[in-house]
């Protein structure tokens, strides 16, 4: 386990961030998916005709091993970075999404999708039962974050990506994240939890609690049923300005009101502060020696209280009540542990982990991520811990652009010959036929064939372009036209090494060997291409 924390004092940091600003992607459009079939759900409820939907930034490879899956938090959706036509305001994740920010769509290719249970454009509550014709409401089956994740990895299969070069999210992102490399340890080679948990706690668990009670409380919310009719938005504007308070810290809190008190005359829509005129400060006044409308009148008098309001009766205009109820008990529910071992439950994992806590965090505080790291570690897997120092409190993973930018490039750049490795790969044998070697290039549609020993250590490679003069010249035995002198790599070994040995003899293709000297992949200038500066 690697334990550090950021610094940007001195010189370091001012050499650090030398290189051109990150650029918006620009304008950007949704996509929605539809699973065939029945899509059967954790519980063992089924859904029909279930829509996934999602957005892609950059492109994929020729191989389609550059791709990172991000994943959104609570209230997230699938735009995550750049604009919709019309729009002014950027995807949530702008800060850290686009040329040249930490997922760099000039080198990855970024898929983001809106979770099963939402209310963006994916199947959740307010969409329509096939069956029924009408909204699901709380007849909609209980969801759980495995779900979101298995139908996250329906999408990803459905455009042709075998295995996701990572995995990134943060607060519930980051439990899909976790829940990926456990569900799915094959398919993510890197992963990236940002201020997460791996099992919620009782006291998240009571938040939620108090916030779904405030919309089932609310006498418009009618049992679920409210589509087509009022919202039960005074209950769901409350839930969420409950929830909004976790997402800050003190000293934010601190740092943006104080205990100034508001004017309504000089304040803006959003509730915050306009300016110092109007504002009063009762730190040192008593109450009464304030006006009497501030003894006896209960409405908002200070800025945190107004801000509050503007965040709840804003929300309830982009977001659907029961999808929060929905997704709330999902978060309640998840827990990786394995008969109370969070040792035992990350037992299959195999990704590389870059695990990231936020020093002012209280929702989700850094010892919890510290303990994924140390379960992690437990089982020999590849973590780093790092921690955020900010006053933004859990937000901070969506406002500190530059420590997060700093700590995800940094991770995704130390790629390993093992990250880009094709292992699912074709040989032959010295004894076999030319022909044979020729029909197994045009099935599987290689062009290069590693030779090997019965060990199945490497004795050459067999080119497309040796089969070819072997047909012209007329030569039958493989074993006439093999190349001896081979160049390889090993798995530990940077890519950078790889594409120098490419470039410095021209070839496309090299075989990856262990310790031993024998074959266990093969990578291509395709795949590590978008990965590194000089191909990109």
């Amino acid at each position: 386990m690697v334990v550090s924390s950021v610094n940007f004092s001195g010189n370091s940091s001012k050499n650090l961030f030398s290189e051109k600003k990150g650029q918006s992607i620009g304008t950007v459009r949704s996509m929605n998916y539809e699973i065939p079939g029945t899509f059967v759900l954790e519980s063992g409820k089924t859904l029909s005709g279930v829509r996934i939907e999602y957005e892609i930034y950059g492109k994929m490879n020729a191989e389609k091993s550059n791709v990172i899956l991000i994943c959104h938090a609570l209230t997230g959706d699938a735009h995550a970075a750049g604009f919709h036509e019309g729009d002014k305001k950027t995807g949530w994740w702008e800060i850290a999404i686009g040329p040249n920010k930490a997922f760099d769509t000039e080198k990855y290719c970024i898929i983001c999708s809106n979770i099963l249970g939402g209310c963006k454009g994916s199947t959740g509550p307010s969409s329509i039962d096939p069956e029924t014709g009408k909204h699901y409401g709380i007849s909609f089956p209980v969801i759980t974050v495995k779900d979101m994740v298995k139908a996250q990895k329906k999408l990803v299969e459905h455009l042709g990506v075998k295995q996701l070069f990572a995995v990134a999210g943060g607060s519930m992102g980051g439990m899909q994240v976790l829940q990926w490399t456990v569900s799915y340890p094959e398919m993510v080679k890197k992963a990236i939890a940002i201020a997460t948990t791996a099992s919620t706690t009782p006291q998240q668990i009571a938040f939620g609690a108090i916030g779904r009670k405030a919309i089932t409380d609310d006498p418009k919310w009618k049992g679920g049923d409210y589509y087509g009719k009022e919202i039960p938005s005074q209950g769901f504007a409350l839930a969420r300005m409950i929830g909004h308070i976790t997402y800050l810290s003190d000293a934010s809190m601190q740092k943006k009101f104080g205990r100034l008190q508001q004017d309504t005359d000089n304040t803006d829509n959003s509730g915050t502060k306009a300016g110092t005129k109007g504002m009063t400060s009762i730190k040192d006044t008593n109450l009464s020696e304030t006006s009497p409308e501030l003894s006896h009148d209960f409405t908002p008098d200070f800025q945190v209280e107004s801000y509050l309001n503007y965040k709840g009766d804003n929300f309830t205009k982009r977001f659907d009540a029961n999808s929060y109820l929905y997704i709330t008990k999902a978060v309640d529910y998840f827990d990786l542990a394995r008969n109370g071992s969070l040792i035992e439950g990350f037992s299959r994992v195999t990704a590389k982990y870059l695990v990231i806590s936020i020093s002012s965090d209280w929702l989700y505080p850094p010892y919890q991520s510290q303990e994924i790291v140390s379960a992690l570690s437990a089982n020999g897997v590849d973590a780093r811990y790092e921690e955020i120092r900010s006053q933004y409190g859990h937000d901070a993973f969506l406002l500190e652009e530059g420590q997060l930018n700093y700590l995800i490039r940094s991770f995704l750049s130390h790629v390993l010959v093992s990250d880009v490795i094709n292992r699912n790969f074709y040989t032959v044998s010295r004894d076999e036929t030319i022909e044979h070697a020729s029909k197994l290039m045009v099935k599987e549609r290689v062009s290069h064939l590693p030779v090997i020993s019965e060990t199945g250590k490497l004795e050459g490679i067999v080119t497309s372009w040796d089969i070819t003069k072997a047909v012209a010249c007329k030569i039958n035995e493989l074993d006439e036209i093999i190349t001896r002198d081979v160049k390889y790599v090993y798995e530990d070994e940077r890519i950078e090494k790889a594409s120098s040995i490419m470039d410095d003899y021209s070839i496309s293709a090299l075989p990856v060997l262990d310790s031993e000297h024998r074959i266990i992949g093969i990578i291509t200038s395709e795949s590590i291409s978008a990965l590194i500066g000089r191909f990109g």
